[in-house]
């Protein structure tokens, strides 16, 4: 009776070591488990989402090529956004993290590409525009107004003086001048008028003898 109470005594105990043995394991298994690191990337910007962890000494880190962007300890979860540099063609993004409840729940380092950005050209403004515009020809009118007058002709006195003609062409032009006939004229007026003025006068004389 004895002897089969001890077997019945050590079955239950080999069966309770089991049995937390089973739950020890379990319970270990659950934060592995529950670690979800999540992250993306964009052509300006990384993000990175971690839950689940233990509740402190873990850490993690992100670079973007050989600069580092994050590099920080953190407990449970841990969520954070960063901008990244400037870049003219793809860049490297790598993020890692070590957890502190064992080196087999370390995640990474994982990589990505992040792209180049499209930047659409600037538009002008209207002062740029206007500044870079050529400006109109002038038209067939304003072009004629702008030329230069010629200079007025120059006054007679400075125009060379003409040729003085022959005596022989001077005294054909004084025989035929048109004023001939009117100077005849008022020299018979004269005479005439002095013969009436003698006429007169010597009718006087005989009058008074």
């Amino acid at each position: 009776m004895t002897a089969l109470r001890l077997r019945w005594q050590r079955s239950i105990a080999i069966a309770a070591t089991g049995a937390a043995a089973f739950v020890g394991t379990a319970i270990a298994a659950v934060p592995a488990q529950a670690h979800t690191p999540q992250w993306s990337v964009t052509c300006d910007s990384v993000s990175i989402d971690l839950k689940a962890y233990a509740e402190s000494g873990n850490k993690v880190t992100v670079k973007a090529g050989d600069k580092v962007l994050i590099s920080e300890n953190f407990g449970a979860s841990f969520n954070k956004k960063v901008d990244l540099p400037e870049h003219s063609k793809p860049l490297t993004v790598t993020a890692q993290v070590v957890a502190s409840d064992s080196d087999q729940y370390n995640w990474g380092p994982e990589t990505k590409t992040s792209p180049v950005c499209d930047t659409p050209a600037p538009s002008p403004t209207p002062s740029e525009s206007e500044s870079t515009e050529p400006s109109p020809s002038a038209s067939p009118s304003q072009s004629a107004s702008e030329k230069p007058e010629p200079s007025a002709p120059e006054s007679s006195s400075s125009a060379p003086a003409a040729k003085p003609q022959s005596g022989g062409e001077d005294l054909a032009e004084t025989g035929s001048s048109s004023n001939t006939p009117m100077i005849a004229g008022i020299a018979a007026a004269v005479v005439v008028a002095g013969g009436g003025l003698v006429f007169f006068a010597r009718k006087r004389r005989s009058s008074h003898s």
